[in-house]
């Protein structure tokens, strides 16, 4: 007997029973071993522009916060929040609209920008990208499908001289850290042109490669997250007295700040679209 009464209507259900096949190359590559990369869509003016931003840009934050202070605490070779740094240029790349369309047929429903910064790997230097790590460090879990995704936007060609990136294929649905007899047979170098994006599971383990060329080699580091892991920065308080419309805003997180008080929450309610 199939009963007439009983409930059907749901919420905060985004996907149904269905058959469907990606036909995206990138996204089917990342399902399967936790990398891929994809071009921007950027011109060679846009990629040499996007250089010479980043690089102002760099200067001028070393300049706020203090070069002594940021080697002291091992931060010269990063950039936080570039985009919170007065240039529009980082915010759309973080919103590139083919990154976009890989990322939200990876992460189902809502996602927002977790964090946006510029790495240098310097010149025939260590610096802190050079140990495997994960990026949502100190978890031992997987997932059946990601809960977050980093994009590394290359500003630099990426090559196995100026110590591209190393990844360990599939690694994201292990919990554990390989041993060094797994790493040395399977990790692999990832080489990209400037332009490029980089996209990781952030459960895949990787890392950067020491920088055998007298030139630094550059990146702007995304993490895109499910809005329930908290922001590395408040994006949505740096931001302030910008500019935005509604879909940056929801991008930037927003939405999904935390309600002060039981009333800010019941007020905020009246405003959300689920």
């Amino acid at each position: 007997m199939i009963r007439s009464d009983l409930p059907l209507a749901a919420y905060g259900v985004v996907e149904g029973f269905r058959t469907a096949a990606s036909v995206n190359p990138a996204v089917e590559q990342l399902r399967a071993i936790g990398y891929a990369i994809i071009d921007s869509g950027n011109t060679q003016s846009e990629i040499i522009d996007i250089g010479d931003r980043f690089a102002r840009i760099s200067d001028q934050y070393i300049t706020e916060h203090g070069r002594s202070t940021l080697e002291s605490i091992n931060e010269i070779d990063t950039i936080r929040a570039i985009l919170t740094q007065g240039d529009e240029t980082f915010l759309q790349i973080a919103m590139n609209a083919v990154l976009k369309s890989v990322i939200e047929e990876l992460i189902v429903g809502k996602y927002i920008l977790n964090q946006q910064n510029g790495i240098t790997n310097p010149p025939r230097k260590q610096y802190s990208q050079s140990a495997w790590h994960r990026d949502l460090p100190y978890q031992h879990f997987v997932s059946s499908r990601p809960l977050a995704l980093n994009a590394l936007y290359c500003v630099d060609d990426f090559t196995t001289d100026n110590g591209s990136t190393f990844v360990l294929p599939a690694s994201h649905k292990i919990e554990q850290f390989p041993s060094e007899d797994y790493i040395r047979r399977n990790a692999v170098q990832v080489v990209a042109k400037a332009g490029s994006f980089i996209i990781l599971d952030c459960m895949l383990f990787h890392c950067g490669a020491y920088n055998n060329t007298l030139s630094p080699r550059r990146a702007i580091n995304h993490l895109f997250t499910v809005p329930y892991i908290k922001q590395q920065i408040n994006l949505p308080m740096a931001m302030v007295g910008k500019s935005l419309n509604d879909e940056q805003k929801a991008f930037l997180g927003f939405d999904y700040q935390i309600p002060p008080s039981v009333s800010s929450y019941i007020s905020s309610r009246n405003s959300q679209k689920y």
